[in-house]
C-alpha cells in the first residue's frame, strides 16, 4: 500500500485514539468507510468474544480468524454458529492438529491464568504449511484483596508455520490487550487501558514425534507471554505507579512541617 491510501490513514488515527474504546471507534469508521469494512477488521485487534458452543455444552472465543461471512466456528466441534453450509474448514490432517493443540492450550491456560477462556484455529496454506491464532481471554471483577474492580485481558498469538518435514520455521505475531478499572476511597476513579505487540521468528526447530508443530508453537507462545507480561509489570504499570506517587502524595500540612524542620536541624547539624 502507498501512504496515500485511505487504510493508512485509517490505523494511523486508530492508534490516536483510546484503547479502551477501540470497538466503538471501529463501528464508526467502518460506517463512516464501508469500503474499507475488510481491511479494518483484518487488521484491527478488538477484545475478544465469549459464545457457547451448545453441542460440546464449551464455551469458546469469536474473532475475525474464525469468522465465515456473519458465522464463527467452534474450535469444538468445528461448526459453525449460525450454521453454514459452506464455511471454511481445516483439511483433516490439520483439524487433528487443531484438536491437539485446544487441548493442550487449555491446560496451559488453567496452569498460567486459573480460569478465563482459550481457543485455537488453524488454517491451510500452501503444500503442508498453514497458520494459526491461539487466543485466551481472562476476566476479574475483584482484586486479590477484595476490593471492586474490572480487570479484562486478551492475548492473540497469530503464527506462520512452515513444514520442512523433519523441522519447521515459525513466524509468531503477538498482541496482549489489557484494561483495568477501579473506583474506590483509597484510589478514587481509574482507568487504564492499553496493548502491546511483539514479533518472534524461530528457524529450524526440530518437530515432535507426532510432527503436529504442537509444542514447539506453545513453546515459543509461553515464552513470549512470560517477556510481555514482565514489560507490562516493570515498565508500564512501574511507570505509571511512579507518576501516581509523584502526582499524588497525601500529606498533610502538620507532618510536612514537621519533616521540614527535623530537615533544617538535620542540615544546621552538618553545617557545625
Amino acid at each position: 500500500r502507498t501512504m496515500g491510501d485511505p487504510i493508512d490513514y485509517a490505523l494511523d488515527l486508530f492508534r490516536r485514539l483510546p484503547p479502551s474504546q477501540v470497538e466503538e471507534n471501529l463501528s464508526n469508521l467502518i460506517d463512516l468507510c464501508p469500503d474499507l469494512l475488510d481491511d479494518l477488521l483484518s487488521a484491527v485487534d478488538q477484545p475478544l468474544k465469549v459464545a457457547y458452543d451448545a453441542s460440546t455444552k464449551r464455551d469458546y472465543l469469536v474473532c475475525d480468524y474464525s469468522r465465515d461471512g456473519d458465522s464463527y466456528r467452534s474450535p469444538w466441534s468445528n461448526r459453525y454458529d449460525p450454521p453454514l453450509d459452506d464455511g471454511a474448514l481445516p483439511s483433516d490432517r490439520l483439524r487433528d492438529i487443531e484438536v491437539q493443540a485446544n487441548r493442550a492450550y487449555d491446560i496451559y491456560r488453567d496452569l498460567y491464568y486459573e480460569g478465563g477462556v482459550s481457543s485455537v484455529f488453524l488454517w491451510d496454506l500452501d503444500d503442508n504449511d498453514f497458520a494459526g491464532v491461539f487466543l485466551i481471554k481472562k476476566s476479574q471483577d475483584v482484586a486479590r484483596g477484595g476490593t471492586p474492580m474490572v480487570g479484562i485481558w486478551d492475548s492473540i498469538h497469530v503464527v506462520e508455520v512452515k513444514d520442512n518435514g523433519n523441522t519447521g520455521d515459525y513466524s509468531l505475531t503477538s498482541t496482549i490487550m489489557l484494561s483495568v478499572e477501579t473506583d474506590n476511597d483509597k484510589t478514587g476513579s481509574i482507568s487504564l487501558a492499553g496493548s502491546l505487540t511483539r514479533q518472534e521468528m524461530q528457524e529450524g526447530l526440530v518437530l515432535d514425534r507426532g510432527n503436529t508443530h504442537v509444542v514447539n508453537i506453545c513453546s515459543m507462545i509461553e515464552n513470549m507471554e512470560n517477556r510481555m507480561r514482565t514489560l507490562l509489570s516493570t515498565i508500564y504499570f512501574g511507570k505509571t505507579k511512579d507518576v501516581v506517587n509523584d502526582l499524588r502524595k497525601r500529606v498533610g500540612v502538620k507532618t510536612l512541617a514537621s519533616q521540614r524542620a527535623q530537615q533544617g536541624a538535620i542540615a544546621s547539624q552538618l553545617g557545625q
